[in-house]
């Protein structure tokens, strides 16, 4: 294929025509800052936290999430990135690896959280024995638990937004996830901007690549020469979303713009599901005093598991 925009050969072939590498990364980044600035993720007076694994998805959207600092003028020392380490053998320590190098190269600060440290055990170790007593998946305890600690930290450090490196295919499966087990009170939760309204509890998570294809994250990150694991974690396959995500890419390679049609759709609905999510409350959970929709947050309940296991 050859560039519709000029004689280089073509790397990607878009709906719109296929680019070379130089105007495939002009359109990505274009896209990602039109992303920011349609729906006002960052705004000058934040203190940006990147929630981080080393991963492609948060190594992209944390050097454009610089970069777009830099290009509006927005000061860069306000900016860090959050990574949480779940404890998972063969995998995590080798994309914090990556993570740590990533951030000494583009001077970004870089603040680790541990499960082991903040929740008594790794996610290797807790998982099994939270199983046995509420037949939860690890997927079901390592986001509870990832979410509550990335809230957490980015508090402490004042944060007040935490950017996160959801891409267009994830947020496709969370909002198909969401209509198959009629989770309809979480919907409005989601979007370029989690939750409707700022909270004392909760710091706003936002999504520059809410428009971006998994595809298209993957060779940029390869096109600019990041060192990044492509591996998937060895969890992945035992959750209710890797189904969804197998479902998904059959129905997008059979019926081309599948995923775009499902964020198109929800887009159209998010104002009346973040009205009603708007009115739900959020109290300090009894325990740890975080965010909670409940007495105790799912994070204590889980925890509360393993003591009683010991």
């Amino acid at each position: 294929m050859q560039c519709g925009k000029c004689d280089l050969k073509a790397v990607m072939e878009l709906q719109h025509g296929a680019l070379c590498k130089s105007h495939f990364i002009s359109y990505f980044e274009d896209k990602v800052f039109r992303t920011i600035n349609r729906y006002q993720l960052i705004q000058r007076k934040d203190r940006i936290c990147v929630a981080t694994s080393g991963g492609k998805d948060s190594l992209t959207v944390l050097y454009l999430t610089k970069k777009y600092c830099e290009k509006y003028q927005i000061p860069t020392n306000n900016l860090f990135a959050l990574v949480i380490d779940e404890g998972i053998a063969e995998y995590r320590e080798k994309t914090v690896i990556d993570l740590e190098l990533f951030c000494r190269k583009h001077n970004i600060p870089l603040k680790i959280a541990y499960f082991k440290e903040e929740l008594g055990k790794t996610l290797d170790d807790a998982y099994p024995i939270i199983n046995q007593g509420t037949s939860k998946k690890p997927c079901n305890v390592c986001g509870v638990w990832r979410r509550y600690l990335l809230n957490k930290h980015a508090k402490k450090i004042g944060a007040t937004k935490v950017v996160t490196g959801h891409n267009l295919d994830d947020e496709a499966q969370a909002i198909i996830m969401n209509l198959f087990k009629a989770n309809v009170d979480l919907a409005g939760r989601l979007g370029p901007l989690s939750g409707g309204s700022e909270h004392d509890l909760f710091v706003q998570r936002v999504k520059p690549l809410y428009l971006c294809g998994e595809k298209e994250v993957r060779l940029y990150t390869v096109l600019k020469g990041f060192q990044v694991q492509f591996a998937e974690c060895p969890y992945s396959k035992e959750g209710y979303r890797h189904h969804i995500q197998e479902m998904l890419n059959e129905f997008e390679h059979k019926y081309k713009g599948t995923k775009q049609g499902i964020i198109k759709s929800f887009l159209a609905m998010l104002p009346r599901l973040q009205e009603k999510e708007e009115k739900q409350q959020i109290t300090p959970c009894r325990k740890c005093h975080e965010a909670a929709n409940n007495d105790i947050c799912n994070a204590c309940q889980m925890k509360e598991v393993l003591e009683i296991a010991r």
